[in-house]
């Protein structure tokens, strides 16, 4: 059977999606007989895309269904014989492949901050590192999409937001994976058809400019729609002018076709022009005419920014649709997430390690995490996040002191808290053990989670910085390697 590589469904073998070199050095693995050896491997990101303070995690769900259908098919082995670059211990342990390896994330919907492995695979070193390429490429790309909604949607305060962004989407993926983690990040629905069919997330859309010009005139256009949807009437009017003949042609189709069966409409919908201008004299004649109820709906090239600023210019507007500065992230397209070699085992123990670097950003955090996100119990609200190796376990019965990782002498001792420990296990031995959550359910989940930020995170502009701090057992192991890598370098020269 031919596969069908243009098929944006889960159907498609993505085994293959990988950068070449997972492949050579798992090759190199096996020819240096250290393929299963122990590994663990994070996931994190370093920056907030926007200069913003959160991220939204998202994307677990398609690493799952991922990691769940690793399989290498004859095709792929051949092609891989091809190169004459491959042993043949390799391919037949690519051929008989099974997946193994324990896997850790943060559930989706939940806000994330640099420097937090959101991602830990532990396995063998073959197969941990093979995962590389996927798991950055599916949680870099809806996390980001998802914080950009999130974004978006916080700027609307309130007011519902449609994704509008197939057309403009990266690719058949981008359309309909952006889709997805747009409404986690907070939209209320998609353009996306075939993404309503996969994830089970409202759909929305009404007519575009075409419906008008094919009609003799605009409010035959308008009469035939009314009289198609009469349930469920929304109008673009901006086709010719919005005020000389659009609005009013909307208000005589309102007024002879639903009126009369005593139908009301749902809106109209503005795509050009000066939004605060236009929605205040469409909102003054909407209510003359008895429409106070109708919506008014705006798109075109939207993003948070400008929605902030017509709102707060106080312009009347129901609700958004919003296209190519959602799907694509446009005003910073690219989520900077790496994965990071962490610790290996040997003899059952773990033995951390560390990536150093001329610029400090760039050192990673050693060995086995875990993540505790640490709440205020008088406001409920997210004080910090503390790494911690994965055997400590937070006492929160006795005082708590986190401290700067960098700055170590500004610390803070807390009492009155709470700690949730954040991941969760999304697979053991290979197995799924985790179920997710239906997709409207984890956007419930964001702005529940969201809204136990102070708002000084969630500003816009120079947002308060939310440390992820060490604990002292993780900054004592961080700072040893660091001595003794710079020991040992010193002693070869």
């Amino acid at each position: 059977m031919t596969t069908n590589f243009f098929d944006v469904k889960d159907s498609r073998n993505l085994t293959m999606l990988v950068d070449f070199y997972e492949l050579t050095m798992g090759n190199g693995y096996f020819f240096n007989d250290v393929a299963n050896k122990t590994a663990y491997f994070d996931m994190f990101f370093r920056r907030v895309p926007d200069g913003g303070g959160y991220c939204i995690m998202s994307g677990v769900q398609q690493l799952i269904d991922y990691m769940s259908n690793l399989k290498f098919s004859k095709e792929d082995i051949d092609y891989l014989r091809s190169k004459n670059i491959f042993n043949e211990n390799f391919l037949n342990y690519l051929e008989n492949f099974k997946f193994c390896c324990d896997v850790w994330a943060v559930p989706e919907g939940y806000p994330v901050f640099p420097n937090e492995p959101l991602v830990t695979v532990k396995g063998p070193v073959v197969q941990a590192q093979f995962l590389e390429t996927m798991i950055l490429l599916t949680i870099n790309h809806q996390t980001l999409i998802a914080t950009k909604a999130n974004r978006i949607c916080r700027a609307a305060n309130g007011r519902p937001v449609m994704e509008f962004g197939s057309r403009r989407a990266q690719g058949y993926d981008g359309a309909v994976y952006g889709a997805r983690a747009a409404v986690i990040g907070g939209c209320s629905s998609t353009a996306c058809t075939i993404a309503e069919e996969m994830f089970d997330i409202p759909v929305s859309g009404t007519m575009a400019h075409s419906w008008v010009q094919l009609f003799p005139s605009e409010y035959e256009a308008f009469k035939a729609w009314a009289e198609t949807y009469p349930d469920n009437c929304t109008l673009l009017v901006d086709t010719y002018n919005v005020q000389k003949s659009g609005l009013p042609n909307a208000i005589k189709v309102f007024d002879e076709i639903l009126k009369p069966r005593g139908l009301r409409p749902k809106g109209i919908r503005i795509d050009s022009g000066d939004i605060t201008y236009l929605t205040n004299k469409c909102r003054k004649a909407l209510d003359a005419a008895g429409y106070e109820d109708v919506k008014i709906i705006i798109s075109n090239s939207l993003d948070e920014h400008i929605i902030l600023d017509v709102l707060n210019q106080g312009a009347k507007i129901d609700g958004f649709g919003v296209g190519e500065r959602l799907i694509t992230a446009r005003s910073e397209p690219v989520f900077g997430g790496v994965y990071k070699l962490a610790a290996i085992e040997e003899n059952e123990e773990i033995i951390p390690k560390i990536k150093i670097s001329e610029n400090e950003e760039k050192i990673t955090n050693p060995g086995f995490k875990k993540i505790y996100r640490i709440f205020d119990k008088a406001s409920g609200k997210a004080l910090a996040d503390l790494l911690t190796l994965n055997d400590e376990v937070i006492d929160e019965s006795k005082p708590l002191v986190i401290f700067d990782p960098i700055y170590t002498w500004k610390k803070k001792k807390l009492t009155n808290y709470f700690v949730k420990d954040l991941r969760i296990k999304i697979f053991d031995k290979g197995n799924v053990v985790y179920k997710s959550p239906k997709v409207t359910e984890l956007r419930d989940l964001a702005k529940v989670e969201t809204e136990k930020l102070w708002p000084e995170v969630l500003r816009f502009e120079n947002p308060h910085n939310y440390y992820v701090d060490l604990s002292p057992n993780l900054w004592t192991l961080k700072q040893n390697l660091l001595q003794k890598l710079s020991d040992d370098y010193e002693g070869n020269n």
